[in-house]
């Protein structure tokens, strides 16, 4: 059975791509790329290596600035002047790589406690809370007093998870979460993802065409034959659970509920928004 995705013209958008394009040099990356996501939703960014997820994912964070068009967070425009404020006050991000530097003397709690980036503040009892509430909503709880170096990579994939929930975000990011991950480390990892579903925006990135998680409600695609340099959407449907997919540490059984992406099928960018930028 196919998703249908449904957004009431009253929901707030959180991220809004209006005829974006950017180049490094010469060389195109993206080409007049439209894509909104609304508050509370929970969407995949799908493409192969070298579509320009990463790009997307700057232009995001206001790392990279468009070259023509106009990109929008929760209605204001994201420009150099305000990242940082939208970066530490209603982004959290999860980068496909943890720190290189695995023998860096710190604990579970202190990696935690970087994600707040507010030491002007000093470390209070409403941070204190925050991070305690990351670690609970992640189950590494009973890891915070462990070295981030006698950890797995799953465990550390959680732990950076924590590091930007503990800012209590609007819009979660995760670049290829699942990594390197073993299966229960992966399902623990989607359970929690599932309780922030419709409180938090959550956008995964994934070099995964096939398979995405059944949390999901919206799929972007980049790369996809005659749109090389532009997004376009694909429904999706439920996978039979227990699916073998193939990760980055090969073909597993999964206990996930997944849902396959329909790529024979596309679906234009939902007109519920009726002010386009």
């Amino acid at each position: 059975m196919t998703h249908e995705m449904t957004h009431p013209a009253n929901r707030e958008i959180a991220v809004q791509f209006d005829s974006v394009s950017f180049a490094y040099g010469d060389v195109p990356v993206l080409e007049n790329v439209s894509f909104h996501i609304h508050r509370g939703e929970f969407a995949a960014l799908v493409g192969p290596n070298g579509s320009g997820k990463t790009t997307v994912l700057k232009l995001i964070l206001g790392l990279e600035q468009p070259a023509a068009g106009r990109i929008t967070l929760f209605g204001g425009v994201q420009s150099v002047a305000n990242r940082q404020t939208v970066w530490r006050n209603r982004l959290g991000y999860v980068p496909q790589h943890p720190p290189a530097d695995h023998s860096f003397p710190v604990s579970v709690r202190d990696v935690v406690r970087m994600g707040l980036l507010r030491p002007a503040h000093g470390y209070n009892a409403g941070t204190k809370a925050a991070v305690d509430e990351a670690m609970e909503q992640t189950g590494i709880a009973e890891l915070a007093a462990k070295s981030w170096r006698a950890l797995s990579g799953g465990q550390r994939r959680r732990v950076l998870v924590a590091r930007a929930l503990a800012t209590r975000p609007e819009l979660l990011i995760l670049d290829e979460p699942t990594a390197h991950m073993d299966t229960e480390s992966e399902a623990r990892l989607f359970e929690t993802l599932g309780k922030l579903k419709g409180g938090a925006t959550i956008l995964i990135v994934t070099h995964d065409m096939d398979f995405v998680s059944a949390l999901t409600g919206r799929v972007l695609c980049l790369g996809d034959n005659a749109h090389q340099r532009g997004i376009v959407q694909h429904p999706v449907e439920l996978a039979h659970e227990n699916s073998t997919h193939h990760g980055d540490t090969g073909s597993q059984e999964s206990n996930l509920q997944l849902a396959r992406v329909l790529h024979g099928e596309n679906i234009p960018d939902d007109d519920c928004c009726e002010n386009k930028l």
